[in-house]
């Protein structure tokens, strides 16, 4: 699974989170975007394009829930697949995520294969642009 050169943004309120998703990410390669928020990350976003976007469902001022549904009302990202993140496991967080938009489900503590194999399953869906 070769993800190197695929830009991927993870917007995580926690510090820890972010920095070990920066690692596992840069260590395949990846071109990592980090943001502590929805809005910090709505910013970033226009201005880089992810290939794929990474997007904690608890956080402060703009949840996971309402910065995924934003990225899929944008045209222009629509298309972008955006992976909940998410230390509650239930059925009611995953069909949230769906109703949202997003493309896939992810449990923190995630582990790096999980990262890396949610990078490659999704981002072959991404027309270069």
């Amino acid at each position: 699974m070769d993800i190197a050169g695929l830009k991927v943004m993870v917007i995580d309120d926690s510090n820890t989170i972010r920095r070990s998703a920066e690692i596992f990410l840069g260590q395949a390669g990846c071109q990592v975007l980090l943001a502590e928020d929805g809005f910090d990350a709505l910013a970033k976003i226009a201005d880089h394009n992810p290939d794929v976007i990474f997007v904690d469902i608890m956080m402060p001022r703009l949840d996971g829930y309402q910065t995924c549904a934003l990225i899929k009302k944008n045209a222009e990202l629509a298309s972008t697949p955006v992976i909940m993140l998410s230390s509650r496991d239930g059925l009611f967080d995953r069909a949230r995520g769906r109703m949202a938009g997003s493309d896939e489900y992810l449990t923190k503590p995630f582990t790096k294969d999980s990262l890396l194999k949610a990078v490659a399953t999704h981002s072959h869906r991404n027309t270069p642009r």
